[in-house]
């Protein structure tokens, strides 16, 4: 056994020789064989071990009393130990509770003891036990991949080709005794019910071979989002637009991919805007594919944590209520020369003076959508910057008329989350800019102007909404 694992730590890369090595103990036969095995390790692998446990102070005297073997334990072997005892909240999943509160314990205890990773006693019967479960829930093949060997938190499994009746023997050959865990026979916890009652009636009614079957599910499943893990990369990189706070894609480029390929970006542009993929299922990633190609040009859809919002060709990704009306306004003065910001929208407007010489000419400065230039005679000695509001309207340079700034959105398909923003420039009550549809004809420079007033946003400001605001052609060249 102990060969065993030892090729599973080097096939995984799980440590070095020579490492420290967290060691999760929770006194259960699982998690002593793994101490028992490493510490065996230890002599030629010149491993120093740090015994860990977690008491979640579930079960009163019994919590204590695994703390306590879990020390002496340690000591018997002499590996320093570090036990620490939480609160759980019960309210909630208590299983999905208990687990963050062991992974932020194993987080710290990687900092603090500089630990090249933290082991725990995860075995191939848990690792069966996890895929029916997941499967039962109707997870993908994400969730069928199971329990990784290794992650990039340094949580490895150096257990995890070893069956848990392996395990017994093991100790009992060796007179090695642990704890029993009272919950581990308790109803009330599905995994309990899936290994005392669903698997071994699996086994005896259908495949007897159920456990082995699964374990390989897991294993092609992992190969599986192994190959996509890189590929959706690959696909973010081509089709994603990423900034703070959201993620942005053309709903033709979505929808040209494979339905694989599109379930798995959408499935990652989530996970980049939540974090994680918790709570979210099958039906959530159809819905939101269904409203990329639907003939609608607008649609919404909530899941738990995020806000997939479609309008025109793109499609946004968001946390829930980012579109809130709190903060949705601004006004703030636009001094000339100067910079009007609106730090709470990421605005940020350069107001500059230029002395036309005599060699000047106009038609040489280079002209797009984040850049105007304006007659400064023609203006007063200080102008407002706001974001548009419903009713504004102005005339763009190379327009017959005057047009509603909505009407403009409408005609060039700006997205309805980036209309809220969206900066205007006015002196007094008559806007002389706006961005991406460029100056007003009534104060913009001619080759008569003495003094020009150049308007450009910031580069982020510009980058952030070329991909979504094409300028009017024409409108900045006056």
């Amino acid at each position: 056994m102990l060969q065993r694992v030892a090729e599973v730590i080097t096939r995984y890369n799980m440590f070095p020789r020579g490492a420290r090595v967290g060691v999760a103990v929770s006194g259960g036969a699982d998690s002593v064989c793994l101490l028992s095995l490493l510490h065996e390790l230890s002599r030629d692998w010149d491993l120093a071990l740090i015994v860990l446990h977690l008491d979640h102070n579930l079960r009163g005297e019994e919590s204590r009393a695994d703390a306590q073997f879990v020390a002496d334990l340690a000591a018997s072997l002499d590996w320093s130990a570090v036990v620490q005892r939480v609160q759980i909240d019960l309210t909630g999943n208590l299983e999905q509770t208990a687990r963050e509160a062991r992974l932020a314990f194993f987080r710290d205890a990687i900092a603090q003891h500089q630990l090249a990773a933290v082991a725990t006693g995860h075995t191939r019967d848990d690792q069966a036990e996890t895929v029916l479960f997941r499967f039962l829930r109707g997870a993908g093949t994400a969730g069928l991949a199971g329990i990784r060997p290794a992650t990039s938190q340094r949580i490895v499994r150096p257990l995890l080709e070893i069956t848990r009746a392996e395990i017994e023997t093991y100790l009992r050959d060796r007179a090695i005794p642990w704890r029993e865990d009272s919950t581990n026979v308790s109803a009330a916890f599905a995994r309990n019910r899936i290994r005392r009652d669903l698997l071994p009636q699996l086994s005896r009614d259908w495949n007897p071979a159920i456990r082995e079957s699964l374990v390989q599910t897991a294993e092609w499943a992992r190969a599986e989002e192994d190959y996509w893990q890189s590929e959706v990369v690959r696909l973010a990189g081509k089709n994603l637009t990423e900034s703070p706070g959201s993620v942005l894609i053309d709903v033709e480029d979505l929808v040209k991919l494979p339905l694989a390929a599109a379930r798995r970006l959408v499935r990652y542009s989530i996970e980049r805007i939540k974090g994680d993929l918790r709570s979210i299922d099958f039906a959530h990633v159809e819905a939101i594919l269904a409203m990329a190609t639907s003939t609608e040009g607008h649609g919404r859809v909530q899941a738990p944590g995020i806000d997939a919002f479609r309008s025109f060709n793109w499609l946004r990704f968001a946390p829930v209520a980012s579109d809130g009306i709190s903060g949705r306004n601004y006004r703030t003065s636009a001094p000339i020369p100067g910079v009007a910001q609106a730090l709470e929208a990421g605005v940020e407007v350069f107001l500059e003076m230029i002395e036309k010489s005599a060699d000047f000419n106009l038609g040489t400065c280079v002209y797009n959508e984040s850049m105007g230039w304006l007659d400064r005679d023609l203006l007063s000695d200080s102008l407002i910057l706001r974001n548009w509001r419903p009713g504004d309207q102005y005339q763009p340079i190379n327009r017959s008329r005057a047009e509603k700034i909505k009407t403009l959105f409408q005609e060039f398909r700006i997205p309805l989350w980036e209309r809220r923003h969206w900066p205007v420039l006015l002196d007094g009550e008559s806007i002389v800019w706006a961005r991406g549809f460029g100056v007003a004809a009534q104060f913009a420079s001619t080759p008569q102007s003495r003094r020009l007033l150049r308007i450009r946003e910031s580069e982020t400001d510009r980058l952030a909404s070329s991909k979504v605001a094409p300028a009017v052609e024409g409108v900045e060249a006056s």
